[in-house]
């Protein structure tokens, strides 16, 4: 099996229907700190707000440490199999040495170790959305003063939790989104009424039809400095992708951003939106640069202007945007909107991936195998890039990747990798994979198909024997993992 024939057939076949939950988390009743007023109101406004637009809502209210790490266990699984996972946080929530940390119900501490071990960490609520396939988001409504006082024992090099409260800036991975009720460092308030003003904010704002997802916190954060006179400020942290997102709308809307075709979904955006997404630009914002950019690239509507759109990529680019690079790279390899040229678009291929942004990893394994853009071929470069986009979870890297181990010329990998790889594959709701896997199974060796069964039953999709045939419940099986129902 050739690399090239297994791209030919993932080139087409788009994401599957969207599909989004959310984890909303009220702790107020604590045992051994301050009670809290607002944040069980403001957990139930939420997941209200948020039934009502078409996520599945967990909720979860005054909940003790242990139930609670087995629900965002069960959380992360139903993430996989998300296009969004959601967690938002009303409770207490503390700083230690640099790190954040969501206290449960029942924490009882005296020491920043206590902290460590008893709470939820901000890193944990990160991974259990981590592999949400298109976005993923933690909202945190916990920068109220700090609960625990001056007098936390502290290890020596270890800052103290106590002190006036407020959170540390994160620093999330691309394509996920932290929002804080108050900027870092920052207070929040209660409010005076049954709920605080950000959580007020944010109700309003989620239920808006047809706003775009990054104009909606722009809107929250106006709300919120409005309604307490500029004495708290909500604030985002981390990087979302340039794919446009919606939380509230009609089926029509979400039809049109079903489209894997960016600059197609960016067209959708209406007039309105539009000048905000220039007035964000105006101010440096990448994201609202790409947008506008993907709007000028789209050949069929008529804000077609490749120039306009090389001209926003390149400014985003500057500003360290791994993806503008990448589509940037993409109008110089081909010459559209500006001169083409290969040095300069290898040159920004290769920025792109080292920040790890998938596409251009992927792209760069690709160069080397073929010998393009004045590239030597090489073919152990290649593999490094294909095994950096696979492990990524660049779905078609991934089964590529799997492909190639399955041919042996992977050094030190066997089937067990090559059926990791292709469950990751699936998970990552990639329609083409499914497809593959569900229509040609036997492209794949019978050990690599066995050790894809195998994963299968390991995360209990699959209870059958491990014989690398693919009938009816091997098949039953795939279906369910790629998150389709059993009659799917």
């Amino acid at each position: 099996m050739s690399i090239t024939v297994v791209v030919g057939f993932l080139g087409s076949g788009g994401a599957r229907a969207a599909d989004r939950v959310a984890l909303v988390i009220g702790m107020a009743q604590y045992r051994n700190v301050p009670a809290l007023s607002n944040t069980v109101n403001d957990a139930r406004l939420l997941s209200a707000t948020l039934s009502r637009i078409g996520f599945d809502v967990t909720t979860l209210i005054d909940t003790p440490q242990e139930e609670l790490r087995e629900e965002l266990d069960k959380f992360a699984f139903r993430s996989e199999t998300a296009d969004l996972a959601l967690i938002y946080f009303a409770g207490h929530g503390v700083e230690v040495s640099g790190e954040n940390f969501l206290l449960p119900v029942d924490v009882d501490v005296r020491s920043n170790k206590d902290v460590q071990r008893q709470s939820i960490s901000l890193k944990d609520l990160l991974h259990v959305v981590d592999s949400a396939r298109k976005m993923r988001i933690v909202i945190l409504d916990s920068c109220r003063n700090n609960p625990l006082g001056d007098g936390i024992l502290q290890d020596e090099g270890e800052t103290t939790a106590g002190g006036g409260g407020g959170l540390a800036p994160p620093s999330p991975d691309r394509g996920t989104l932290v929002a804080f009720a108050a900027r870092d460092g920052q207070v929040a308030m209660d409010g005076d009424g049954t709920n605080s003003p950000f959580a007020l904010a944010l109700s309003e704002k989620l239920a808006e039809p047809g706003l775009e997802i990054s104009l909606m916190f722009r809107q929250v954060r106006d709300e919120v400095l409005s309604a307490t006179r500029n004495l708290q400020e909500p604030n985002t942290y981390g990087s979302l992708s340039g794919v446009p997102f919606y939380l509230a709308g009609s089926p029509e809307l979400r039809d049109q951003l079903a489209t894997d075709d960016r600059r197609v979904a960016w067209a959708a955006v209406g007039s309105n939106q539009e000048s905000q997404l220039r007035s964000l630009a105006d101010t440096g914002d990448a994201r609202a640069m790409l947008g506008l950019a993907y709007m000028r690239l789209d050949s069929s509507g008529s804000e077609f202007d490749p120039v306009q759109a090389a001209d926003l990529l390149g400014r985003a680019a500057e500003a360290g945007s791994p993806e503008a690079q990448y589509e940037l790279a993409k109008l110089y390899e081909k010459g559209i909107g500006l001169p083409q040229d290969d040095a300069r678009a290898l040159e920004l291929f290769s920025k792109s991936a080292e920040q790890g942004f998938s596409d251009a990893v992927n792209d760069m394994g690709f160069f080397y195998y073929q010998g393009s853009l004045g590239l030597q071929r090489d073919a152990l470069k290649a593999l490094q890039y294909f095994e950096q986009a696979a492990d990524l979870r660049h779905p078609q890297a991934m089964f590529n990747f799997a492909a190639l181990i399955d041919d042996g010329i992977v050094p030190g990998k066997g089937p067990a990798d090559a059926g990791k790889y292709l469950y990751q594959a699936l998970r990552s709701g990639s329609a083409a994979v499914f497809q593959q896997l569900s229509e040609r199974p036997t492209m794949f060796s019978l050990e690599s198909r066995k050790a894809l069964q195998q994963q299968l039953a390991e995360h209990s999709f699959y209870s059958g024997p491990v014989d690398g045939d693919f009938g009816p419940g091997t098949q039953k099986a795939v279906r369910v993992a790629y998150g389709l129902n059993t009659e799917g």
